[in-house]
Formats: C-alpha cells, sequence, structure tokens
C-alpha cells in the first residue's frame, strides 16, 4: 500500500508527524505537504507562477517534499511530477482543529483529500478537535485503525467511498462514546471581525468565531460535540441534484 501523505499546517506540523509514524505501519509512507501554514486555504491551487519544491529531513524522523503552494498543490504536484509511484491512497492531516459542518469548505485539509480523489485516488481527511492539549498521538492510532480498514477495501478494489472525512473528539476531556458516520451539518459559524487601526489611518480586521449552536448527533458537528469519533463520505461535485428540475421548469424552459 503506497500512501501520500499531506496536511494543511505545513510539514513540520506534529500531527503529520504523528500521523506518518502511524500510518508507516500499514504502508509505505511518501509525504509532500506545505513549507508553511495554510489553514483554511480551501481548494486554491498555484497557476500564475512556478511552485517550488524542497526535498527536507523532518524532525530528525522523516524525508518529505516542502512545497511553497497550498494543499492542493501537494497533492497534484506529488502525483504528477515528485512521486516514483502513483499512491493507492492519500491522507490528509492530522488538522489543529476540527473540520466539521461549514468548514469543510474552507478546509485545506478536506482540500488535499479532496484532490486526490478527483485524481481517482481513495482519500482520507484527518482531524482532531481543539482542547487545552491536543494528543496527536492518541488521534493518530485511532486514525491508524480506521484507514486501515479503508486501505483494505481499497486493496480489494472496492474502496467504501472515495473521499472519507474524519473527526477525532478532544482526548484530554472527553470520554470515547463510538463511531458515528452522520452527514455534514450545515451550520455557519458566528463571524466577527477585530477592528485594528495604526498610526497611519490606515485598517484592518481579524477574523474569529465559532459555532454558536452545535445541533444533534445526528450530524457531524453534534455528533463529534458529543465525543464520537465521526466519518463522514463526501464527494466533489458540488450539484444540487433533487434541485435540477426545479430549476429547469422556473429558469430554462420557455426562456
Amino acid at each position: 500500500m503506497r500512501i501520500l501523505l499531506t496536511n494543511d499546517d505545513g510539514i513540520l506540523a506534529p500531527g503529520l508527524a504523528a500521523l506518518y509514524a502511524a500510518l508507516t505501519k500499514i504502508g509505505e509512507v511518501s509525504v509532500v505537504a506545505p513549507d508553511s501554514v495554510q489553514s483554511a486555504a480551501g481548494h486554491g491551487i498555484t497557476v500564475r507562477h512556478p511552485v517550488a519544491a524542497r526535498w527536507i529531513h523532518v524532525h530528525d524522523s522523516f524525508h518529505g517534499w516542502a512545497v511553497a503552494g497550498r494543499p492542493a498543490d501537494c497533492v497534484k504536484l506529488a502525483v504528477a511530477r515528485l512521486l516514483d509511484h502513483r499512491p493507492d491512497l492519500v491522507v490528509s492531516g492530522i488538522n489543529d482543529g476540527a473540520n466539521v459542518a461549514v468548514n469543510v469548505l474552507y478546509s485545506g485539509t478536506v482540500a488535499a483529500a479532496a484532490e486526490g480523489a478527483i485524481l481517482g485516488i481513495p482519500s482520507v481527511a484527518v482531524s482532531l478537535e481543539w482542547g487545552e492539549e491536543l494528543d496527536f498521538h492518541g488521534a493518530a492510532e485511532i486514525a491508524r485503525g480506521i484507514i486501515a480498514r479503508f486501505a483494505d477495501r481499497v486493496q480489494a478494489g472496492d474502496p467504501p467511498c472515495p473521499l472519507l472525512n474524519i473527526n477525532i473528539p478532544d482526548l484530554t476531556h472527553k470520554r470515547l462514546l463510538g463511531i458515528r458516520v452522520v452527514p455534514q451539518a450545515a451550520a455557519r459559524t458566528n463571524d466577527r471581525y477585530e477592528l485594528h487601526e495604526n498610526e497611519s489611518g490606515s485598517v484592518a480586521y481579524s477574523l474569529s468565531g465559532w459555532f454558536e449552536e452545535f445541533g444533534t448527533g445526528e450530524f457531524d458537528l453534534g455528533a463529534l460535540r458529543e465525543g464520537n469519533i465521526v466519518l463522514t463520505p463526501l464527494h466533489f461535485d458540488m450539484t444540487d441534484h433533487a434541485r435540477l428540475e426545479r430549476v429547469r421548469q422556473t429558469l430554462a424552459d420557455g426562456a
């Protein structure tokens, strides 16, 4: 099993190192990750200038490609040029913070995995809920068990889904309830922009905010909040298939 490991927190992030150590128990792991933090980068790619890549030694533990680009760049470049063999599986993470509800759309972690799925490679995104401490090693072992089962199905030619989003609850203060397979919530964050002014009179704004309502455990946000490991199959087809006919009837017929 050849595994491409990436993230959006950067190649030096502790979550990536923990997941690398765990995944080496189930396959051959190649690392191609951003050379700097790319949190909330979404699915942006670099098209107006070349993307630099450096082969570096990380934490005296493993080597990998540090790419001066976005998470999706890393996967595209890895598959097209940097790796000797096409990976069987793409894994992105472990992200510092959950990627549930609307944050799935902003997440560079999920975007990297989605890029793998776009390229026809079964892919997994892994994120850990914020807490007073982040137990990346514990989260990596939990993720390894799920990814190993996913990888078994990939090797059998029957992956359970093209793109799987895994969110692990805060392991320092919550009792794990189990694994829930639930859909993405539609909840939005309560965005706030703090004003910053300088002596020249120019202004800047910094974004903060989080979810005010967590909903029920029938969706990813509520299930994670309750203490469940949350699995959500995703796809990159954003078509609202249920409303195709409504739009056709109201906006296209007779035009």
